[in-house]
């Protein structure tokens, strides 16, 4: 055993609190990660690092995994248009997976008797972290100050104020997560089940009510590949652009309530502007290139990983054979969808694709059969209606 702690640092109220705490009560060496998902910039993160220095941390540093989080994650959500409840695009409980999976790393790499996070004793994310600790890293001891504590974050700021360390309490009113597939906001509201978030608790404001916006995504494979006819080279820089450009209209806000991994009802808010434009994009796009048991069996397996996802069962083997489903499901969606933004909402156009299946050659709906005759539809529907005209017939005559 030594006297290295890993801390999962955010530079927020609670993961404040457990620098002080594991130096000054527990006596350990703090060694402090922040792992960026795609929430912070360059200025926020220096902000952080040195707030954690302040704070007495032996040693900090920054991952980015943003790239790995949308290779190895992202790209499935958007494969299976994955919405928790048909609600929640996963925004933090896919990215704490991928936040423990660095930290456990930057554990192994330094060799640290201890890992510690700052989730409390009520939520999703001390399983996720827990679990990740547990499977890449067992050898360490886990401490989460705040859940051993039971504090409130009122009882965080008292302990602070104690050494010194000072903290917004109006800020701190609101605990936000950010990262590249959503932003959470969580605060007094989201404890009831009666009241929303106020405007003002959402990190971005409406800023363009003068006009809308006509944007075009365009997929291959199932893969972002281009905004408004511009390529770029990574996915990750499509999501961040067109968030920038939707944000400003207030878009992708809700309140998301499900059922926790600890068996409680939970309510989050969040804001996700981009990922929601891209899941329903994108499954516009497939509704037109995919057949009616693609489309059927993709919604079952979509929701089993995206619940998988949300209990924190990333390295689960399930999950790597739903990934290779969903990947096999994507060869024939390529093409382009429009989208206009309005203020806090937007509409889908429509879409163009050479694999659309609703092609004219074959028929109209409801206007023209071109690839089959009147009988073949008079035959079709006696066939198709047969084994219920029987069952009936035995019930009747049952009956009798």
């Amino acid at each position: 055993m030594n006297n290295k702690v890993v801390l999962a640092y955010s530079g927020g109220l609670d993961t404040s609190y457990c620098v002080k705490y594991l130096t000054e009560e527990k006596g350990l060496d703090v060694y402090a990660i922040t792992v960026n998902t795609g929430g912070f910039t360059d200025a926020q993160l220096k902000d952080i690092e040195t707030r954690a220095k302040q704070l007495g941390v032996k040693e900090f540093v920054v991952k980015d995994v943003v790239k790995d989080y949308y290779d190895q994650c992202i790209r499935y959500l958007i494969y299976g248009n994955v919405l928790k409840n048909n609600t929640y695009p996963l925004s933090v409980s896919a990215e704490r997976v991928f936040q423990a999976i660095a930290v456990a790393a930057y554990a192994k790499e330094i060799n640290a008797s201890y890992i510690a996070h700052g989730s409390t004793g009520a939520g999703n994310d001390q399983v996720r972290f827990d679990m990740v600790f547990n499977i890449v890293m067992p050898q360490a001891t886990i401490i989460t100050p705040i859940r051993d504590n039971k504090l409130s974050r009122e009882e965080e700021i008292e302990y602070l104020k104690k050494y010194g360390v000072e903290i917004d309490a109006k800020k701190a009113a609101y605990s936000i997560n950010q990262g590249i597939w959503g932003t959470s906001v969580g605060g007094k509201e989201t404890l009831t089940s009666r009241h929303t978030l106020p405007e003002s608790a959402y990190p971005t404001q409406l800023s363009n009510t003068e006009k809308e916006t006509s944007v075009e995504l365009e997929f291959k494979q199932g893969e972002l590949i281009g905004l408004n006819g511009k390529r770029y080279q990574h996915p990750t820089e499509i999501i961040t652009a067109l968030n920038q450009l939707a944000s400003a209209y207030a878009i992708g806000r809700d309140i998301h309530v499900g059922d926790t991994i600890i068996g409680i009802k939970g309510r989050v808010g969040f804001e996700a502007a981009a990922p929601l434009i891209i899941l329903k994009a994108h499954h516009l796009l497939e509704k037109h290139t995919l057949t009616k048991q693609q489309l059927f069996w993709k919604d079952q397996l979509s929701n089993v990983y995206g619940s998988n996802l949300h209990e924190g069962l990333f390295y689960e083997p399930l999950m790597r054979d739903l990934e290779a489903f969903l990947t096999s499901t994507q060869q024939q969606v390529s093409g382009k969808v429009f989208i206009t933004l309005k203020p806090y909402h937007f509409e889908l156009e429509g879409i163009e694709s050479p694999f659309d299946l609703m092609s004219s050659k074959f028929g109209s709906y409801g206007e023209m059969n071109n690839a089959w005759t009147g009988d073949d539809v008079k035959g079709f529907a006696k066939i198709f209606s047969n084994q219920i005209m029987i069952w009936n017939k035995v019930k009747e005559e049952n009956e009798k």
